[in-house]
């Protein structure tokens, strides 16, 4: 039975979305909120990817 690569699984394609639309998003922000929720928001979506890969 052969397997996938995570980079394949259609979840992780979709979290690697969120994460493009986010950063687009947040770059548009005023810099105070840019540098307090934006970081945070960032790290997270970007975490999602990150955790279906590990």
């Amino acid at each position: 039975m052969a397997t996938k690569s995570f980079q394949e699984l259609r979840v992780y394609k979709l979290s690697e979305r969120l994460a493009d639309e986010i950063w687009q998003t947040v770059k548009t922000w005023e810099p105070f909120a840019k540098d307090t929720i934006g970081k945070q928001i960032v790290r997270s979506a970007d975490s999602v990817g990150a955790n279906i890969a590990e």
